[in-house]
């Protein structure tokens, strides 16, 4: 067969989701934009999660992925098959032109039982399909397969000593659902092999182009949307593929009726490079604030497997935090700043220092304060001993996101967003994440999760600089977006 017909379990579930993806990943593959950062985060926990699951059917053999084709890995499960090897890891399976490399392949009392294992706390849509081609696969094979089933994390489980590793997933069998899905799986492989037989498929973009994956192909195949376009509108309300599909798709072509106050107010000053200024809202505001005043932001990272006592899946474990510090109006900015050591449980540190830095008389600043206040909430559940001096702590924060999100200040360059990466180069135009090596919380998350792996002490060093760097701006950030709107509210008419 041709090699463009051959297909893996990955390519069908492309070609599921939007066949012309499928078509420029045979063809034109150059097309497509490199996996970034986060999602190379994202395959790294996947592979992680991999690992552990194998600890449920402990004692089997690994087929290698790197290292040899195929077609030799096909070989050397087909020798542990008919070898009498009972628990296969990353089983290597062909049938009718399509390979598919299957997590865990297990010999129960009944036959083969296919085990699928994904990094989410949750069955989806998209994992039917998923176990379901790999199930036609082995059948078709000749294998007997009893039973297939998905391994997703349990994000109910909390760590407690060593992980229990049975807690620590949960088994959902689909075995009903894969074999009533035969038909369909056939259907669409006719289907799809026709189609790469063809010219590329004329498929407009749509909700398939990020549902269920984002794809690779964004950037090709919306290279025709321009700037400032109905897509660019932040917020709800509106259809936008709706407006798309009746060419409404530059900012000029909208109606502004059709907007929420918010889109207008976007629309409006992209256009006529307006800005709003509501004085007596930040006032009103600033009212709200007094001195000492404590600037604070944290950096977290979500391990999928709990690396410390007392988490959970995917829970939210403070690494790092930044503290800029005016005791009274005038007063000199002090900092403080703290980064542990890659590997090590940060958190009873950060409630010990933020318990005795910051005096229960403080005026605590953040930006989008639920997520501070939420991670101050849970330092306190965990170490009780500062419970009381954190809750304190909690009651005092004061969100600077306000002024922003109720678009009491408003300028173009903000694009709609009231996020501080938008609103800090806004106001404060020599000051921006874009000139940091790490420039956002996924960046400082990704890195910060896999620097226990890096030998080099002298990467580690620069990243950790990096690190600082990156969260030590938000904190700055804060204080001279403060200034900035102290500004405007003496100086506006």
């Amino acid at each position: 067969m041709n090699s463009k017909l051959s297909l893996s379990k990955s390519q069908f579930m492309r070609g599921l989701q939007c066949r012309k993806s499928l078509w420029l990943y045979k063809y034109n593959p150059e097309l497509g934009t490199p996996p970034d950062a986060m999602q190379q985060a994202i395959f790294d926990m996947g592979t992680e999660v991999g690992l552990y699951a194998r600890q449920l059917f402990p004692g089997g053999t690994a087929i290698e992925f790197e290292g040899s084709t195929f077609a030799e890995k096909v070989r050397k499960t087909q020798e542990l098959v008919q070898g009498g090897e009972h628990t296969i890891y990353e089983a290597t399976i062909a049938h009718d032109d399509i390979i598919v490399m299957v997590d865990i392949l297990h010999k129960g009392p009944k036959g083969w039982e296919l085990y699928e294992v994904k990094s989410s706390s949750r069955l989806k849509d998209e994992h039917a399909n998923d176990v379901s081609i790999q199930y036609y696969v082995l059948k078709g094979s000749g294998l007997t397969v009893s039973k297939a089933a998905l391994v997703h994390m349990n994000n109910e489980y909390v760590r407690h000593g060593d992980i229990a590793i049975a807690d620590l997933f949960a088994v959902e069998e689909l075995t009903d659902e894969v074999q009533e899905r035969e038909a369909f799986i056939g259907k669409e492989l006719l289907t799809i092999r026709s189609m790469l037989q063809g010219p590329c498929p004329d498929i407009d973009i749509g909700a398939h182009c990020t549902s269920p994956y984002d794809c690779d192909f964004i950037d090709h195949c919306w290279k025709h949307i321009p700037e400032n376009s109905v897509f660019d509108l932040r917020g709800k309300g509106i259809d936008k593929f709706e407006y798309y599909t009746r060419d409404i798709i530059r900012f000029q072509d909208l109606h502004l009726d059709t907007l929420n106050l918010k889109q207008r107010m976007q629309v409006e000053a992209e256009l006529n490079d307006t800005e709003t200024i509501d004085q007596k809202g930040i006032a009103d505001f600033l009212d709200t604030l007094h001195y000492p005043q404590y600037f604070l932001d944290f950096e977290t990272f979500m391990p999928a497997i709990p690396r410390f006592e007392g988490t959970r899946p995917y829970q939210n474990i403070p690494f790092q935090y930044s503290l800029h510090v005016l005791d009274h109006d005038g007063a000199d900015l002090k900092h403080h700043e703290f980064l542990a050591e890659a590997g090590t449980d940060p958190r009873e540190r950060i409630a010990r220092d933020l318990s005795a830095l910051i005096p229960d008389t403080a005026c605590v600043i953040t930006y989008n304060s639920s997520f501070e206040k939420g991670r101050i909430k849970e330092l306190a559940e965990q170490f009780p001993r500062y419970a009381e001096r954190l809750m304190q702590i909690h009651d005092s924060i004061v969100d600077l996101m306000v002024p922003f999100r109720q678009r009491l200040y408003y300028t173009r360059e903000m694009k709609g967003s009231y996020s501080i990466k938008y609103v800090l180069p806004a106001l404060v135009p020599d000051m921006s994440h874009q000139g940091l090596v790490i420039s956002g919380g996924g960046d400082a998350m990704n890195v910060y999760s896999t620097l226990h792996l890096i030998e080099d002490v002298n990467e580690v060093g620069r990243i950790r600089q990096d690190l600082l760097s990156y969260c030590r701006m938000d904190t700055l950030g804060m204080v001279r977006i403060l200034d900035k709107l102290r500004e405007v509210s003496r100086n506006s008419p």
